[in-house]
């Protein structure tokens, strides 16, 4: 019998959409991949696919699950399954030189970016920013690496010290600093290849910003804390220009499921600087405005899961 099968690598973040598939009484089965065995010459189940493999696996001692799942989507392509975040949405999870690539590609403007790979490259390359800027990991998740600098002599005193953050595939990213009027950005999310909703993320306590609530209770790689006002709002009927581009973008990269962070600098430019294949959703500011991501994912799902039965 045909089923979802859900790809990933955490048990915590599948949690909610168990339940929301569960309630639509869907057939499912997960494939945790962060070890397993492929055999080139079997033939897959016949079902949906629904890629969730995380850039950050790597911090869960997962080195090896994103390269695994990547050989995993190829073999279930080339035999024509239908998988929901394919091969190329991956490769954009791993790695922000892609997504940016991409992103300018398709008119939408990233904050000016070098890649670099060396202590002394990263030096090198932030001399050519001028004022603040900050480090990030090209393959990062949840805000790897994510450092703000006001000056070279701080850069070089990271770098070369004992708590440099070493990026599991060697590229530091040195990127420009964009200012917002106000501490917040705007993470917007897409089911189906669609506009779904837009919440307000505060930042006012950093950059890790990963919404899950398993995130919220002392996962060490991504700590929210605790917070007089809620860290994230769902913006009710919040509407963007963006959000075309952004479909359009999506569909070029069979990108099915994904959440865009996008911020408004002082003159209100925005710049567009992650995309999150492995989205998240936030339950409390979701209660609140009275949706549910997951919820939307699972019947997507099993629309995709109806479609191969026809």
């Amino acid at each position: 019998m045909e089923k979802i099968y859900i790809i990933h690598e955490n048990n915590e973040w599948v949690v909610p959409l168990r339940k929301e598939l569960e309630k639509l009484n869907l057939p499912y089965e997960e494939w945790h991949l962060d070890r397993g065995v492929l055999d080139l010459l079997q033939t897959p189940p016949k079902g949906v696919f629904y890629n969730r493999m995380s850039a950050s696996s790597h911090t869960r001692d997962h080195r090896y699950a994103a390269e695994y799942a990547g050989a995993v989507l190829s073999w279930l392509e080339s035999h024509g399954r239908k998988v929901i975040n394919k091969g190329r949405a991956l490769q954009l999870e791993i790695s922000k030189v892609a997504q940016y690539a991409s992103l300018n590609a398709h008119g939408i403007l990233t904050p000016r970016t070098i890649a670099a790979v060396g202590k002394e490259e990263i030096i090198e390359a932030a001399k050519k920013f001028e004022g603040t800027f900050i480090t990030k990991h090209n393959r990062g998740g949840k805000g790897l690496g994510v450092q703000k600098f006001e000056n070279i002599e701080a850069l070089k005193k990271y770098v070369y010290g004992t708590y440099f953050d070493e990026p599991i595939d060697g590229i530091t990213l040195i990127q420009q600093y964009v200012e917002a009027p106000e501490p917040f950005i705007i993470r917007s999310e897409f089911i189906g290849g669609k506009f779904y909703y837009a919440v307000k993320v505060n930042t006012s306590e950093g950059f890790q910003l990963c919404p899950a609530d398993a995130c919220q209770i002392g996962d060490a790689f991504c700590p929210v804390g605790e917070s007089r006002t809620s860290k994230f709002t769902v913006l009710e009927g919040y509407e963007n220009p963006l959000f075309e581009k952004y479909e359009r973008f999506l569909a070029a990269n069979d990108i099915h499921i994904a959440g865009i962070e996008f911020i408004i600098d002082k003159e209100g430019t925005v710049y567009t600087y992650d995309v999150n294949t492995n989205t998240n959703y936030n339950s409390e500011a979701e209660e609140k405005a009275g949706v549910s991501g997951m919820g939307a994912i699972a019947k997507y799902l099993g629309e995709e899961l109806e479609k191969i039965r026809l």
